[in-house]
């Protein structure tokens, strides 16, 4: 594959050549990352993407290369409300058609939230399609704001059937190739894929090579097959990332997708597959620190809390601090509130404070709610807040049914609310760490009085609980690596599909069907699907026919309106 490309670019009112970067030459160009934050249908906004980012130093943040949500390329190539509603580069509309010149002759100040250079790349824009027209001109849109373009070949849900895009194109490699080659050839960026691997390695490969010879810059591989999804999600196949690396171009940029539930999980996926970065979706939901080190012992300052037996992460409260000021500051454009110091247990004992009403959760009688007008858009950084913060607080609200309950109450906008939240969360996280504490000093004073002879001999440990557990056939081990106390992030472990059945015979019981049916009630009573959401937009088209009038032909202009199923957040789409 050729590693550059002549295109042209105006500057002034001439003519002049910039270089299209291909491959890996362009891969090194944004800096080689090797952290990539997958895309999430309405959840990898740009509020998330910098809440991600805010966890690693200044001089590391590059090395996190960021994915948007996956966007309708028919719907933001027609919909100008979609298109806007959806991608802020401007703090006015994206120009329709595309204006390159106009956009590069823009001041910096008028440079709004998504793709800004100061602060949101290196930064790739995905799409959905099936229409090589429609995928290039959503793409030229946005080329002017991003460093890439990626195309959703990995989408395995009942939408991308009916819609015939993302992982459902594997049955039409002819139109794959025609998407990408036209995007290869017309846009001003790359073009770069992702896709899930096949039912074996010869077909996969083949797979990948349609997509890389059509054009593709990197090939983002998810190592679950189409059927992977829901209570079937199981384990990505590392091996067959692997057999790709093995047997592609050398030069081919490969990212690794699956698998990935705690900092450490990068580094392996890494090693096991060779390949070039490692990009998470549900373990960045669950945890947004996932990309960062954690600080050293002695060095975990308010936002980090270590136990005693070493395990740790950073507190739930001070991430959905973190969150807020990036709303306040970014979405909102104003200042954060003043806020004291998050609670540590080292802090001088207060006197306790009368609970008040207001802190129990938003007024019983319902306020006004600062919703959008019809017509007005929708600032994607709000309308994504609650979805966010169930997954965040996802352990702490199974304890905690007042901050649940306050953050079901919360809408699109009533900042007023989401800051009440936290004010409860502050609260819940301070009372888990000094019962905590408590139970840490007790069991030391109890553990000291014992004398050396009730000590178990030596070796006589329970073999069973060093027994290593095969990951592929039990979650059991996952499940003990990764719990935490709940006032920290931590991942969400999904059971594994051969957990539900054990010798062809094993069925879930009463209390945890029980179990299940509640967690699914309690998401779809705040407005949230355990598999996800789909809403229907109508797109208004107009056209121009002949019609003959007394032998002359006058153009008509006809409005056209067709349906089109757009995914919303909580939709894996990847």
């Amino acid at each position: 594959m050729a590693s550059e490309v002549q295109t042209p670019k105006m500057e002034g009112d001439k003519p002049s050549q910039r270089t299209k970067l291909r491959g890996r030459a362009f891969y090194e160009s944004i800096g080689s990352p090797k952290l990539v934050l997958a895309p999430m249908v309405e959840q990898s906004e740009f509020a998330w993407r910098m809440l991600s980012r805010s966890f690693l130093p200044a001089s590391e943040q590059s090395n996190l290369l960021a994915y948007t949500p996956m966007f309708h390329s028919k719907m933001f190539l027609e919909g100008p409300k979609y298109r806007d509603s959806h991608f802020q580069p401007l703090k006015s509309a994206m120009p329709s058609p595309p204006d390159t010149y106009h956009i590069s002759q823009l001041p910096d100040s008028e440079r709004h939230l998504d793709g800004n250079p100061a602060f949101d790349r290196p930064l790739t824009v995905q799409f959905c399609s099936n229409d090589p027209d429609d995928l290039l001109g959503a793409a030229k849109h946005v080329a002017p704001f991003c460093d890439a373009v990626d195309l959703n070949l990995g989408c395995p849900q009942g939408i991308a059937r009916r819609g015939n895009y993302g992982a459902f194109l594997q049955e039409t490699p002819e139109l794959i190739g025609k998407m990408i080659k036209k995007l290869d050839e017309e846009l001003d960026v790359p073009i770069t894929a992702k896709f899930r691997i096949l039912e074996t390695k010869e077909k996969t490969l083949a797979y990948a090579k349609t997509i890389l010879d059509a054009g593709a810059n990197i090939l983002t591989v998810h190592g679950r097959r189409r059927e992977q999804k829901g209570h079937n999600t199981g384990l990505a196949d590392w091996k067959m990332i692997r057999y790709l690396r093995e047997n592609l171009p050398k030069d081919t940029v490969i990212f690794a997708n699956g698998n990935i539930l705690q900092h450490d999980d990068i580094a392996k996926c890494l090693e096991a597959t060779g390949a070039d970065g490692v990009m998470t979706a549900e373990g960045n939901l669950y945890d947004p620190t996932i990309f960062a080190k954690p600080p050293s012992i002695g060095e975990e300052g308010r936002e980090y809390w270590r136990g005693r037996d070493g395990k740790g992460g950073y507190r739930v409260d001070a991430v959905f601090r973190r969150y807020m000021d990036i709303i306040h500051k970014y979405a909102l454009g104003q200042e954060p509130p003043v806020r004291g110091p998050l609670f540590h247990p080292d802090d001088p004992e207060e006197p306790p404070s009368p609970p008040r009403d207001e802190d129990e959760g938003p007024p019983r009688k319902r306020q006004k709610q600062n919703k959008p007008e019809k017509g007005q858009l929708k600032n994607p950084n709000l309308t994504a807040m609650q979805a966010h913060l169930f997954h965040l607080l996802r352990p702490l609200v199974s304890k905690h049914h007042n901050v649940r309950d306050a953050l079901a109450k919360c809408r699109m906008g009533d900042i007023d609310a989401y800051e009440n939240v936290l004010k409860l969360t502050e609260r819940a996280v301070k009372e888990g760490i000094q019962a905590y504490e408590r139970d840490q000093a007790s069991a030391q004073t109890t553990n000291s009085a014992k004398t050396n002879s009730e000590s178990a001999p030596e070796g006589a440990h329970d073999d069973t609980q060093e027994e290593e557990l095969d990951p592929y056939e039990s979650s059991l081990a996952t499940v003990a690596r990764c719990k935490r106390p709940f006032w920290i992030c931590q991942p969400y472990v999904r059971p594994l599909p051969k957990e539900a059945i054990e010798k062809g015979s094993m069925q879930l019981s009463k209390k945890e069907k029980k179990r299940l049916e509640e967690q699914e009630a309690e998401a779809k009573a705040v407005g949230l699907q355990p598999e996800g959401r789909v809403e229907k937009e109508t797109l208004e088209t107009k056209t121009s026919n002949g019609h003959k009038v007394e032998g002359t032909t006058v153009p008509v202009e006809e409005t056209q309106q067709e349906d089109v199923e757009i995914p919303k957040e909580g939709l894996v789409c990847g």
